[in-house]
């Protein structure tokens, strides 16, 4: 049993995936359930399972210990022809050996200058897996390891799996031993919350989040999507994409989606350091405190919305996958070395 000697991170994110109205009026399909199958094994011989969330009106969830990876979200679109929205895959083989879409990102999710930061007048230095600097948790992070998972006890309009992980002293360069979970639950008004908790022995620094690739539409890209986010700020950064320690506003750039803009329209206008697409951390209006609004998403073709909630200070919109885009909700990258 590892008892932590600092406060207990905690840290809650929803997603909410809201449909038109005229498929919220469906009658209930069956009520919410919970599946587990064998999803295959590892190289070291560690099976990997799959969890499988429905609710009342047919939504689906699919989760597996892997990465404790959102591998599907199916949702209907208008004319009730359901789709998996997010990028994923059936087969196991897909997730090896490739930074896995649909992951658990941490110890710390996004960037740290050059892998290196203090706590206590103590330096660390965590992997170099970004050019010259950290990214993700390192080359492994809590998205290529094995979770162990414990579905809990159902209930009425509502199904969870919690997913836990230790993250021994060191790892990646990591001070403390870490215990983390985070709990998937899918209720009957078609939204996914994600619950993340840690606990650590050893100050140290944690920052959770989940890299799954979004499209809304029945065919083609995501480009079309109108977006917008609770955000009239972002972080500046250099040319390797760590912030420099400067705040800017949205007004007047390609970066302002204070009002629903398709999320391709306006590309072609990003230069340096990351041309052609989004790869940027936004100050969530209201955020770091309680759950609130943060992100809109609608396609206009199939007539999806996806709507977020985080109690997170940021959320890093990237575009940078023809697959998706990617909402991370977050606290900003390099954090640790900004002591604003």
């Amino acid at each position: 049993m590892i008892e932590p000697i600092i406060p207990t991170h905690k840290s809650n994110m929803r997603l909410s995936l809201t449909l038109l109205l005229s498929v919220l009026s469906f009658s209930a399909l069956t009520a919410a359930r919970l599946e587990e199958k064998p999803f295959g094994q590892l190289e070291d011989g560690s099976p990997v399972s799959q969890y499988i969330l429905t609710n009342s009106k047919g939504m689906t969830v699919k989760l597996i210990t892997y990465g404790a990876i959102i591998t599907e979200i199916s949702v209907p679109d208008r004319d009730r022809n359901f789709k998996n929205v997010v990028a994923g895959s059936d087969n196991l083989r897909d997730y090896l050996g490739r930074f896995p879409a649909g992951a658990v990102i941490g110890r710390f999710a996004n960037r740290i200058k050059k892998g290196q930061f203090s706590i206590d007048d103590k330096e660390y230095q965590v992997t170099l897996n970004a050019r010259d600097n950290h990214i993700h948790g390192g080359r492994e992070g809590f998205a290529k390891v094995n979770w162990t998972a414990s579905p809990l006890p159902p209930a009425p309009r509502e199904s969870s799996v919690t997913f836990s992980y230790l993250s021994r002293d060191g790892e990646e360069g990591y001070p403390g031993n870490l215990i983390v979970t985070v709990t998937y639950t899918l209720n009957d008004d078609n939204e996914l919350r994600l619950a993340y908790t840690a606990s650590t022995d050893k100050p140290t620094i944690v920052n959770l989040t989940n890299h799954a690739y979004f499209n809304l539409a029945n065919e083609g890209g995501f480009e079309n999507h109108e977006l917008q986010l609770n955000a009239d700020r972002y972080t500046l950064t250099d040319g390797q994409l760590i912030p420099n320690g400067k705040i800017a506003t949205v007004d007047g750039t390609p970066f302002d989606f204070s009002h629903p803009t398709a999320i391709g329209s306006r590309t072609d206008q990003i230069g340096a350091p990351h041309p052609g697409k989004y790869d940027d951390n936004y100050i969530i209006t209201g955020g770091g405190a309680s759950l609130v609004p943060t992100a809109s998403v609608y396609d206009p073709q199939s007539g999806r919305v996806l709507e977020v909630l985080t109690d997170q200070p940021g959320v890093q919109l990237y575009t940078g996958n023809p697959r998706g885009f990617c909402l991370e909700t977050q606290h900003f990258p390099d954090a640790i070395n900004h002591p604003h």
